[in-house]
């Protein structure tokens, strides 16, 4: 889960609300006090947790709860709506014709998220062009080139030429057709002149619509001076904050926000390319707070049902019709919605309640579910009623697992299957269902 340490202690104190007997001034110096080591432990800024929490203990002990609201949740929804403060305002990076100039230090994984923009951009109907400007990092220009081989997304660059205001020029010449042009500018160790410098002179020859900010989570305290810095430099208009799906703090990332004024608009929350986030601060904080983020989760379910077959596999299903092929498309589906523990927290109630052991677990048994099937015959995936001890043995010995392993996954197909037709046996609920995938037809 996004920042699990702060989330965790942040879920506590609100425990100690919810469950108090009345509200007192006791009970909320102490909740404040916890929600202060929480953010303080994360990397928060000082000044920020110490503003955000002194609001909280005044409303909480002037304000008069709403008609129909109890003191607990009265409390509750003051926290909330304090926390929001720390993620700054909420903007969108418009879907127009525009020029995106990346910034920030050497190692935040600028070039990485330069690609996942360019992904965004073209999943949602956009063309998309890639400017490599890192004329300093060693085969930065080849990473660029990779990513954008992966993404089937054109790169301009030139390795031989150590002026990045040239390649920028050239590269605006190169995409004066595509709809969204990124530019993916130098990094440094750290703050030096030269650096500042470059990304001023890019700046006036881009006139980029957005200039964005990309910032480790483990970043901390030094996540303040260095937006400033970019700021003053180029006038940043949104951060982009990577690895949040890691156990870094984050604290200090997400309150670099009240250096720049420059809302956060996207989260890196994985490896992979698709793992790019638009960032909503109230879904944000619900799944923090263990509230869940069905939205999310329901965006995610429907970019992979955009894929031609996940959507066949779903009306077959819908149909009644589940062998260990749909199975294992399924899976595929699934691994397109990006990491399980990610999934699993956008659902209300489960932040916090399956371990870290647990979640690898299932995620290992899932992969392997994969490489078995893929040790089975077309007949034998159509037909698992007919997969007995002989094939249960082949089919480990090419799958590299002990049997049981595959009387695993059989049993797992079992279960599924019962549910499945429990849930297609509800006429309301296949509806629904078939409603949401364009497909009426329930003859």
């Amino acid at each position: 889960m996004v920042m699990d340490g702060l989330g965790q202690s942040l879920r506590d104190a609100l425990k100690k609300v919810a469950n108090a007997s009345h509200i007192d001034k006791k009970l909320v110096q102490e909740v404040v006090k916890d929600i202060q080591r929480a953010l303080l432990k994360a990397d928060v800024n000082v000044q920020l947790v110490l503003g955000v929490t002194k609001e909280v203990e005044q409303r909480a002990l002037t304000e008069k709860p709403k008609a129909g609201m109890s003191s607990r949740e009265h409390v509750i929804k003051i926290i909330y709506e304090e926390l929001l403060k720390i993620l700054g305002e909420q903007r969108e990076i418009p879907l127009k014709r525009q020029r995106i100039m990346m910034v920030g230090l050497y190692g935040q994984g600028k070039t990485t998220t330069s690609g996942k923009l360019a992904l965004y951009f073209t999943k949602k109907g956009l063309s998309a062009g890639l400017i490599a400007a890192d004329v300093h990092r060693p085969a930065a220009y080849e990473q660029l080139k990779q990513i954008g081989e992966l993404i089937n997304v054109p790169v301009y660059g030139n390795p031989k030429e150590k002026k990045a205001v040239k390649i920028v020029k050239k590269g605006l010449e190169e995409f004066k057709g595509t709809d969204v042009v990124i530019i993916d500018t130098s990094g440094r160790h750290s703050l030096e002149d030269d650096l500042i410098d470059e990304i001023k002179h890019i700046s006036k020859v881009a006139r980029a619509d957005e200039r964005l900010l990309v910032m480790d989570a483990a970043v901390g305290q030094q996540a303040g001076p260095q937006a400033r810095a970019f700021h003053d430099a180029v006038d940043v208009t949104g951060v982009i904050i990577t690895k949040l799906d890691g156990t870094a703090k984050g604290g200090g990332a997400l309150s670099a926000v009240a250096e720049t004024q420059a809302p956060i608009v996207f989260i890196g929350t994985g490896e992979h390319l698709r793992d790019l986030e638009k960032f909503d601060t109230n879904r944000f904080l619900s799944r923090l707070l263990g509230m869940g983020d069905i939205e999310s989760l329901m965006e995610k379910v429907s970019e992979a049902m955009n894929d031609e077959d996940a959507e066949e596999t779903m009306r077959k299903m819908m149909h009644g019709k589940f062998t260990l092929k749909e199975m294992y498309a399924q899976l595929e589906m699934m691994g397109n919605m990006g990491p399980l523990k990610s999934l699993l927290t956008s659902i209300p109630g489960l932040a916090g309640k399956i371990s870290d052991e647990e979640m690898e677990e299932t995620q290992r048994k899932l992969y392997w579910y994969k490489i078995i099937m893929d040790s089975m015959t077309e007949y034998e995936k159509e037909n698992p009623k007919e997969i007995k001890s002989s094939r249960i043995k082949r089919v480990a010995r090419g799958a590299g697992v002990d049997p049981r392993e595959v009387r695993d996954l059989l049993k797992h197909y079992n279960t599924s299957k019962k549910t499945i037709k429990a849930l297609t046996g509800n006429r309301k609920m296949r509806r629904q269902l078939m409603k949401q995938m364009g497909d009426l037809d329930l003859k």
